[in-house]
């Protein structure tokens, strides 16, 4: 009976590899920079944010357009994003950003979480959103309470994503559709994947994570494809949630290479992948398997050299797609801001180095955000890192 998972698995792996496809490489040297849903309200906000990457010298905009089971654009599937009130905002912030980008001669990858599909303190009063319309596709603890939406242990307390559930066909088969709608009607030049794996890590400090998901509708198609219980082989029980997550990767990558041909498929990956196994992502096997496009390691260290030797291993292993270092101002932590920024700058230039690109998070560390929070918070740093970085960037893009 213990070979059984591992034969599911092997088979699974094959039929994964077999319906992947060869997609589009990246052109010359990618100098990406991710921009959250957060930083834009108006027509204005996105024009500026695109000139603004375009003039510091970025070739790439990841553009954040889904969140959590809301849309940033003129979905089919999922009602606007309430940060855009919750209807139509008399603009499509996608459309917008890809007609500017292309004007300045700057790529534009629509940027969708996947897994989350709600957060805040209190559920969305839209019914159309999936939290209502759906209850059944997200996580259940075993004793089947829903996972929870505010996270407390002691006096710390916080929201957090509630997340859809990746084992159930039903919900990889709505989120492939949401991104075949999107990719089919949008001229864009990438589809970005974030939380493309179980957001389940510890909220607040203390507190215990139950091992999701536990409802019967998953319990009982773990059963038929491994004739196992969860608790029977923990091993078994951890690879089939992963082959899970690397199954939508593949189905996405299917329909992106049927719907947008030329379209780049890329994902946020952790930079240590033992890591990113405890969220039953595994990005060296999507690589391996020919169902992802580009990597984007999410290197976020506040020490260039963990940064250089967190990169090694995917370029050493023959990992067959470009790896592109993604790096995170937020990260540098106890240091004055001239030394965080030289910290930065120096792994840009490992990253350039090692693969000739890398990714920036967040354009709200270099660029005033209309986010009233965030911008109060860097806006007495963002000149100082200008200066410093964006010297090096139109270096770099002289380069070419």
């Amino acid at each position: 009976m213990q070979a059984r998972p591992i034969l599911i698995a092997a088979a699974l792996i094959a039929l994964v590899a077999s319906t992947g496809c060869v997609g589009p490489r990246v052109d010359g040297a990618m100098r990406a920079i991710w921009v959250t849903r957060f930083d834009y309200k108006s027509a204005d906000d996105v024009h500026r944010i695109v000139d603004n990457c375009a003039d510091a010298g970025f070739n790439a905009v990841l553009f954040q357009v889904r969140g959590n089971g809301t849309a940033f654009y003129d979905s089919n599937f999922e009602p606007w994003a309430d940060e855009l009130g919750g209807e139509d905002p008399g603009f499509d912030p996608l459309k917008l950003a890809i007609d500017r980008a292309h004007e300045r001669g700057v790529e534009l990858h629509a940027y969708v979480n996947v897994m989350p599909a709600w957060t805040g303190a209190k559920p969305p009063t839209n019914p159309d959103q999936l939290y209502n319309s759906h209850p059944e596709w997200f996580w259940y603890d075993a004793d089947g309470n829903r996972q929870p939406q505010m996270h407390q242990v002691g006096d710390r307390r916080r929201a957090w994503y509630v997340s859809i559930n990746p084992c159930l066909p039903e919900v990889r088969e709505y989120l492939v559709a949401v991104f075949e709608d999107l990719a089919a009607r949008y001229d864009i030049d990438g589809l970005h994947l974030d939380y493309i794996r179980f957001p389940n890590e510890r909220v607040v400090p203390g507190e215990e994570i139950p091992d999701y998901p536990r409802d019967e509708r998953t319990l009982a198609l773990y059963k038929q494809a491994t004739g196992l219980t969860p608790d029977e082989d923990e091993q078994a029980w951890n690879q089939w949630r992963t082959d899970q997550v690397t199954r939508l990767v593949a189905d996405i990558h299917e329909m992106l290479r049927k719907t947008r041909p030329d379209a780049l498929l890329s994902a946020s990956v952790g930079s240590v992948r033992e890591r990113a196994l405890h969220h039953f992502q595994d990005g060296r096997q999507w690589a391996d398997d020919g169902v992802i496009d580009a990597l984007i390691l999410m290197n976020y260290t506040d020490d260039p050299q963990v940064f250089a030797d967190r990169i090694g291993p995917w370029l050493e292993d023959g990992v067959d797609v470009p790896i592109i270092p993604g790096l995170w101002f937020g990260r540098h932590k106890g240091k004055t801001t001239e030394l965080a920024t030289e910290a930065v700058k120096e792994q840009i230039e490992i990253g350039h180095a090692k693969t000739g690109h890398f990714c920036v998070f967040a354009y709200s560390s270099l660029f005033d955000s209309v986010n009233a929070e965030r911008n109060a918070r860097q806006r007495s740093v963002r000149q100082i890192r200008r200066d410093v970085l964006l010297p090096v960037l139109s270096e770099l893009a002289a380069e070419e």
